[in-house]
């Protein structure tokens, strides 16, 4: 495992001026963001709103119109998944993608070996993650065989044993009961200080973002109508209308107060 750090603050995953169009439709329309190592940085806003094809256009699944994607001082804008991936950046999918015929264990050691770890070392990290995230019981289970809630911690175990510096989770929380999603958010409060990465988090469970994150960053119709941290974005007019309002998402519990 990469030693728990503090964080550095000059080291970020920047993006500047981001731009996505479809055919007929601008998804992500001036984006500009700055993820941090450890930190925690909620993606919020409507369904439809940008959020999944931003981190897909910053992890390399789709080239941007315009605008940059900088990991530190290098500018990886265009770059392919492959190439964006060694420079520390991981990340989960909305919708599950493991190997449902292997174990658990082994979905997360492909993840390791691709890393260049050898196999003994991989499975070694593998059950190291797997415990931190609370399923090393499930190890030996195929994993086609797993409760939804624990196939996205299985997703999450993935991301991490690459030993990422910028760990990207879209709507980890998806489908999960209260007592799952509180555990999910002990779980995800820890991971920057033990992995001295940051993590941006796309989610619609505002007891858990608010809980969770440092800051909060809200998209509308693929422009950012607020920025600030949980108590500001609880109060802004803007994101209030467009979506704490709607009634669309859980809120409310909790107190804002940050577990970590």
């Amino acid at each position: 495992m990469k030693p728990p750090t503090s964080g550095d603050s000059s080291s970020a995953l920047a993006v500047r001026g981001l731009v996505k169009d479809f055919v007929g439709l601008r998804a992500v329309d001036d984006v500009s963001l700055t993820l941090r190592q450890g930190e925690i940085l909620g993606l919020i806003g409507p369904n439809g709103s940008g959020k999944t094809t931003l981190i897909n256009v910053v992890t390399g699944l789709l080239k941007p119109t315009r605008g940059r994607i900088i990991v530190d001082s290098t500018d990886v804008t265009g770059w392919p998944p492959h190439r964006i991936a060694p420079l520390g950046v991981a990340r989960t999918f909305q919708t599950v993608k493991l190997f449902p015929a292997l174990t658990v264990l082994e979905n997360v050691e492909v993840a390791a070996v691709s890393t260049g770890l050898p196999r003994r070392q991989a499975s070694q990290q593998a059950r190291a993650v797997l415990a931190e995230v609370e399923i090393d019981w499930l190890a030996e289970m195929p994993a086609g065989a797993l409760p939804y809630g624990e196939e996205r911690r299985v997703e999450i175990a993935r991301a991490l044993v690459m030993n990422p510096r910028f760990l990207l989770l879209d709507e980890p929380a998806a489908g999960l009961n209260d007592i799952e999603s509180e555990r999910l958010l002990q779980i995800l409060s820890a991971i920057p200080m033990q992995h001295g990465c940051g993590m941006l988090i796309v989610e619609h469970d505002m007891r858990l973002i608010m809980r969770l994150c440092d800051r909060l960053h809200v998209l509308n119709y693929g422009r950012t109508i607020g920025e600030g941290t949980p108590q500001e974005i609880r109060r802004h007019p803007a994101v209030i209308a467009a979506y704490l309002g709607s009634g669309q998402e859980k809120q409310g519990a909790g107190s804002g107060e940050h577990p970590r």
